[in-house]
């Protein structure tokens, strides 16, 4: 028989659901701030920048989920993907949509879920974020470099040209934003989601 204790309350579970949700529709209506390059370049958005954030703060399983709900609504035809449907993939987004699903788990998995007890920021808890919202982002980069690699049949080295490095400053900014934005909401949301941490 199971340990009650080590169940977690219906309610807990719901409110997590619920922040997911939340996240799903923050990443959906980032979508919407585009800055287009020239044709055949993929443009610079901040939907990678809340993709992450919901993997820091909400940890890697409700993080991804709320990343999910995004892209399922994406292909869906819902307008929050530049272009709507399952073609986003067929083209150089392709990549990076896969990468925001690999890269919000991989930051939550990172942190893991949060709790009420990091209201007092650490050095560790610092570095741990810092590098759980480096590898989100990372992981986002590349998965779009290779994508952009295999469906243009062009090297390694020019797609990390195309798909990586106009995207290096620009995405150095949304980190240094990321990180004390995390620190800050980790502890607000482990109250709802978390709270017994």
């Amino acid at each position: 028989m199971k340990d009650v204790k080590n169940r977690i309350p219906a309610k807990i579970t719901r409110t997590r659901y619920v922040f997911a949700a939340l996240f799903a529709a923050l990443i959906a209506v980032s979508s919407f701030l585009v800055i287009p390059l020239p044709v055949g370049i993929v443009p610079i958005v901040l939907t990678n920048l809340f993709v992450v954030l919901s993997g820091l703060v909400l940890g890697g399983l409700y993080g991804g989920l709320a990343t999910l709900i995004f892209l399922t609504a994406g292909l869906l035809g819902f307008p929050v993907l530049v272009i709507p449907g399952p073609g986003a993939f067929l083209t150089n987004l392709g990549g990076y949509l896969i990468g925001y699903l690999l890269g919000s788990l991989c930051a939550g998995l990172i942190c893991g879920l949060p709790s009420i007890s990091e209201k007092s920021v650490s050095r560790g808890r610092l570095l741990r974020v810092c590098a759980a919202a480096f590898a989100g982002f990372a992981i986002i980069l590349l998965c779009g470099a290779f994508y952009i690699m295999l469906l243009n049949s062009i090297s390694f080295h020019s797609a990390l040209l195309i798909g990586v490095v106009p995207f290096l400053i620009g995405d150095a900014l949304k980190l240094a934003a990321a990180v004390p934005v995390a620190l800050k909401l980790r502890p607000i949301a482990a109250r709802y989601i978390n709270p017994d941490a």
